[in-house]
């Protein structure tokens, strides 16, 4: 409750006044026009011991009430006064160790009567309430920046500089130790993180072997900063350390490292060692999140070395070529998959190229092509045979959990002079097409069952002979099957794929991959689609070396 504006004031002989305000439970002052106490109740002789009517307000009142008088009486005095007191701003300060707020009201005689409100509580709430904020900003911005990357090495950095600009003056990061070395990542306020590796006994610092462990912190009083070891101070920190804390970084399960806070100049808080822990949690969240994520990024690059399609060359004098473009862009690997597996070193012997399609797409159907791909390179002794390579690889799909299917083409490929000689067997699988020289594109007539689908698989083969310029392409539907154009919803289809593999006759293979890619690219511009994989099985320009004696046969060479 506020005290009452300009209350009148009454004045005896006997030294302090009394009237309404005598009784008042506010400490009441009265000053006259000459800056003189001329009045004051009781509570406010208890509250300033000093004052006596007649005493100057400078001599009897603290100092930053008697300058509001002044400054109050002056500009009355003012050419622009303001005679409505009540409208003057209020002063606030300290009077033995408490907190007040001076409100000023118009007295008798023009004298200004000061109310004293005791506001030590609200500004002590005010202050707790601004520390609790600035606080949780703090905390915030921290995770912002913490989770704003998954790269263990900036998060650290991160930390590090956090640290050191709002929890102390320096602050050093210690990772798990690697070996007999620590990793550490130290900052100083203002400074660049600096980060290293360092052989060091993590005991050798209060608190810090537990924290490493996911033990709970040790009181900061505990650490005596004068035994610190030297590879904790971090370079370029030129204060006197006189308060250490030492917080862990849990994280999920197994501790991220532990967090070390350096000041000089006075202790840490009990307060601020929370603000501390809790920060610390929130990076050691961070870090574990980083942690786990460049974990499974690794383990996902190690398997998908045996997912991704392999990058086709020269073999044995003939080119091979592929590409693969899964359905979704942000995938890289789906159901379609080709493999090129050489020959062997017998003149008789043929490489084997299989192109397949596996029911479905995505990260499902590539776990079945792994599969399927691994089985098949397993059989290659076999090749040559591919009924029974497809026979057994049947047999294989039918007796494991999975409920795909899938369609492939095999291609056993041999170079014989410079023709190329190919054995083709499609199951359940779009034909094979060639390219002649002249331009002409011929369908390759074999077919068969889809593979793991049926007990007893049936399947044809046929055989055709590449002469130099010509090309055989073994693509999957995805292709074909392709939704674009004009409208958006018409398929890209076997003829305009005919047609476009006649425009590449006497391409090398890269050359013809790169064509029809391009061409269904145009054709989808970015709408949906399924799979697409496609090899070029190319018989290379040869030219032919006569015998030395001009009457041997001689050989031909790419």
């Amino acid at each position: 409750m506020a005290p009452p504006q300009g209350t009148p004031v009454t004045k005896t002989d006997e030294g302090p006044a009394f009237g309404a305000w005598s009784t008042a439970p506010y400490p009441v002052i009265q000053s006259g026009a000459n800056g003189v106490l001329t009045g004051l109740n009781p509570a406010a002789s208890r509250l300033l011991p000093a004052a006596r009517p007649g005493t100057a307000m400078a001599d009897a009142a603290p100092a930053w009430l008697a300058r509001a008088d002044r400054e109050l009486r002056d500009r009355a005095a003012g050419p622009c006064a303001d005679r409505d007191l009540g409208t003057a701003p209020s002063a606030s300060g300290w009077i033995g160790g408490r907190s007040f707020e001076a409100r000023a009201g118009q007295g008798g005689d023009g004298d200004v009567v000061w109310w004293l409100v005791d506001d030590t509580d609200r500004r002590l709430a005010e202050e707790a309430l601004a520390a609790e904020r600035e606080r949780t900003a703090f905390l915030s911005e921290a995770s912002h920046v913490l989770l704003a990357s998954l790269n263990t090495d900036r998060c650290v950095s991160a930390t590090a500089r956090l640290a050191s600009q709002y929890l102390a003056e320096a602050a050093v990061v210690v990772s798990p130790a690697k070996g007999d070395k620590l990793p550490l990542a130290q900052a100083v306020a203002g400074q660049e993180t600096v980060r290293g590796l360092v052989e060091a006994d993590p005991s050798e610092v209060p608190g810090l072997d537990e924290a490493l462990q996911g033990f709970p912190p040790v009181p900061s009083r505990w650490i005596d900063p004068e035994c610190l070891p030297a590879w904790v101070v971090p370079e370029g920190y030129t204060g006197t350390i006189t308060s250490v804390v030492v917080a862990p970084l849990p994280g999920q399960g197994v501790p991220a490292g532990a967090l070390v806070l350096l000041r000089s100049g006075g202790q840490f808080t009990e307060d601020e060692q929370i603000v501390a822990r809790l920060f610390a949690a929130r990076a050691g969240a961070a870090l574990s999140a980083a942690h786990l994520y460049a974990e499974q990024s690794a383990v996902t690059r190690t398997l998908m070395q045996d997912l991704l399609p392999p990058r086709l060359h020269r073999v044995h004098g003939v080119q091979f070529a592929g590409g693969y473009r899964p359905a979704a862009a942000r995938e890289r690997v789906g159901g379609d998959f080709y493999d090129v597996h050489p020959a062997g070193t017998g003149e008789d012997e043929s490489s084997l190229v299989v192109l397949g399609d596996v029911c479905g797409k995505g990260l499902d159907a590539a776990v079945l092509t792994g599969k399927i791909r691994n089985t098949l390179q397993a059989l290659v002794p076999m090749a040559d045979d591919h009924q029974r390579v497809l026979r057994l690889l049947n047999d294989a799909l039918l007796n494991s959990h999975h409920t795909r299917f899938a369609t492939m083409v095999l291609a056993s490929v041999r170079r014989a002079d410079h023709l190329v000689r190919l054995r083709l067997t499609a199951a359940g699988h779009p034909v094979p097409l060639v390219v002649r020289a002249d331009g002409r594109v011929e369908e390759i007539r074999t077919g068969g069952t889809l593979v793991g689908a049926l007990p007893a698989i049936e399947s044809r083969s046929a055989e055709t002979v590449l002469r130099p310029g010509e090309t055989c392409l073994l693509y999957t539907d995805g292709f074909t099957e392709a939704r674009g154009g004009p409208l958006g919803d018409e398929m890209f289809g076997e003829r305009r794929l005919k047609r476009a593999l006649s425009e590449c006759a006497d391409m090398p293979a890269e050359a013809v991959v790169e064509r029809v890619q391009m061409l269904a690219a145009e054709w989808v511009r970015g709408g949906g689609h399924d799979d697409m994989a496609v090899v070029a099985i190319t018989a290379p320009r040869t030219t032919h070396l006569s015998a030395v004696d001009g009457h041997t046969r001689g050989r031909y060479t790419a």
